[in-house]
């Protein structure tokens, strides 16, 4: 009883934090940066630094968590995404704004492993499922977070959202507090802090099984993310509207959304590295397709195959670690994930831009989609040795 009320308690903080923080992101904060006279380079650079900052701290964060627990962590979180909102009415300048937003990511940093750790420690049972299932609500944030963000800027300015931001994200700090510790952590812990660190980022990074789903997360977001930073281009290039083109991205979001249960279902009764193949093997089907992106219907399919992909592959890479790793090093195994995830997504389109302009367009997707179903075919051979090989 306790566990399923601990999980629905994360999961119900999870989503409030996340979805104000999506409010925050798009379309706000490029407007915001624009109203302080943020030039194109410099909006860039605000808009992703808060990703550079879950990048380099979630495995510290994740180690902190597995030395102090969790509940303190998530107290800490929720106080950065509901405090740190308040602050932007009063920054004037881009640079003010681009220090906050570094802070602010230290909210993102925190929630990423400390959450996931959480959810893992409270069964053993269908965990590729709860993670779905808890993913799913996360998901959901950013369907809803752009939606009501497009509406509050009717009525009211970009610094007004922000204080709304904080205020929602402030309910968050209710569930947290009805959380129960999901393991001791009161024991008195006689190693060091530096040693503790030295020691779990050694651990973690040796373990193949950390390796081989960090590496999968990072090529995942690399094609998902070339395809947020160029498709929309592409799309109007041929005469697509941007409607459609918004319409086509939410369908994608909406798909992963609800087939993520689904997806860590799956991993469960077939194995995690059998259904990490068959959504790699989805993904790569899904960019080969848009040699035929003249065609809205092909488009629209391509769409809902990458929501199926990441239905398919998130769940089980985090369930594959959780089952992996020594408990001890929970958090930082899961941290160090998250810092592979977040590698894609800044990576993505850096690798497609250049790519585009060495090559084109189709034929930058046709490579990238071919590598994928090759490297999904390996996957699929190796998952016939079983996913307890570590």
């Amino acid at each position: 009883m306790i566990r399923s009320r601990n999980f629905i308690f994360i999961t119900l903080a999870d989503f409030i934090v996340r979805t104000a923080y999506q409010i925050g992101k798009t379309p706000l904060l490029p407007i915001f940066a624009l109203s302080l006279g943020a030039t194109d380079a410099y909006l860039g650079l605000i808009v992703s630094v808060s990703t550079f900052t879950g990048m380099l701290l979630k495995p510290f964060v994740g180690i902190f968590s597995d030395r102090w627990g969790r509940r303190s962590w998530l107290f800490l979180g929720t106080s950065f995404f509901s405090f740190i909102p308040f602050v932007y009415p009063f920054i004037h300048t881009p640079k003010q704004l681009f220090v906050v937003r570094i802070i602010h990511g230290l909210a993102t940093a925190i929630y990423g492993p400390v959450t996931l750790a959480f959810v893992a420690e409270q069964s053993q049972k269908h965990l590729a499922e709860r993670f779905g299932w808890f993913s799913m609500a996360r998901s959901a944030s950013y369907v809803i977070g752009p939606t009501v963000a497009g509406w509050l800027l009717l009525i009211l300015s970009p610094a007004s959202v922000f204080t709304v931001i904080g205020i929602l994200s402030s309910v968050a700090f209710l569930p947290v507090f009805l959380l129960s510790e999901s393991k001791a952590f009161l024991n008195e812990c006689h190693t060091s802090l530096t040693k503790q660190i030295v020691q779990a980022l050694k651990t973690s990074s040796c373990k193949p099984s950390v390796w081989f789903t960090g590496v999968v997360d990072t090529t995942m977001y690399i094609a998902l993310y070339a395809v947020k930073a160029f498709l929309p281009i592409y799309a109007l290039s041929i005469g697509t509207s941007t409607a459609l083109i918004g319409g086509f991205f939410a369908v994608q979001e909406a798909v992963h959304m609800l087939f993520k249960p689904m997806g860590g279902r799956l991993g469960d009764r077939l194995g995690y590295l059998l259904t990490i193949s068959l959504g790699m093997a989805v993904l790569g089907t899904a960019l080969l397709l848009f040699n035929y992106s003249h065609s809205h219907f092909v488009l629209l399919v391509s769409f809902v195959l990458m929501g199926v992909t990441q239905a398919l592959i998130s769940p089980s890479t985090v369930a594959l670690v959780t089952k992996k790793v020594d408990k001890d090093n929970l958090g930082s195994s899961l941290g160090l994930i998250g810092q592979f995830a977040n590698a894609g997504k800044v990576a993505g389109p850096v690798i497609a831009g250049t790519m585009i302009n060495w090559l084109d367009f189709t034929t930058t997707f046709f490579s990238i989609g071919g590598a994928l179903i090759f490297v999904s075919v390996v996957l699929f051979l190796g998952s016939w040795g079983g996913d307890d090989s570590d």
